[in-house]
């Protein structure tokens, strides 16, 4: 089964990312990463959700998402069609003779050191999912103490958009008007 990707932009109120999650679990799909944000509008926020299963049973979910109330667009983004990121902090046991060679592999992977201890080290790293992947294989061996990820976010890159156009009058209550580009 394939990986994909689901953009979401919601209205951005109490109980919306319940009801969309609830939308998944009820189907039967596990969500591999949820990150959900603000958007350049405040009243609105953006999901990126990544999710493993059949084509069939996720073009069914997206139709699903987007007749709850909350949701404004919905799209599934092809992978190779986007930009895919995500944040990672790890904490690696690194005494004085193991510090040069963590050192090494996070400058490898353009990552950053964000916290040195006499016993540890922090490293932020940014990228896709094999890159963070491949950092972790290599730091393993020296002990990960603990591991933070943010969950992927994505956008379609090009001048493919996914968004809410301004209202210039619109009332709180009234529909947003979208905004989706080809």
């Amino acid at each position: 089964m394939k990986q994909h990707v689901v953009s979401v932009l919601v209205e951005n109120r109490s109980g919306t990312l319940s009801r969309v999650s609830g939308l998944f679990s009820r189907r039967g799909f596990n969500i591999d990463s949820l990150t959900v944000g603000e958007t350049e509008d405040p009243s609105v926020s953006r999901m990126t959700i990544a999710v493993t299963g059949a084509a069939p049973v996720l073009e069914q979910i997206v139709k699903q998402l987007s007749k709850l109330v909350d949701v404004i667009a919905v799209r599934e983004i092809e992978s190779a069609a986007c930009i895919r990121r995500e944040i990672m902090l790890v904490k690696i046991a690194a005494d004085e003779k193991s510090r040069p060679a963590v050192l090494e592999i996070a400058g490898i992977f353009r990552s950053r050191i964000i916290d040195v201890s006499p016993t540890t080290i922090t490293v932020e790293a940014t990228g896709d999912i094999e890159k963070l992947d491949g950092l972790l294989l290599l730091l393993s061996p020296y002990g990960i103490l603990e591991l933070a990820r943010t969950g992927l976010v994505a956008l379609e890159r090009g001048a493919k958009v996914l968004s809410v156009a301004p209202a210039a009058t619109a009332e709180a209550t009234a529909p947003l008007p979208l905004s989706i580009s080809k």
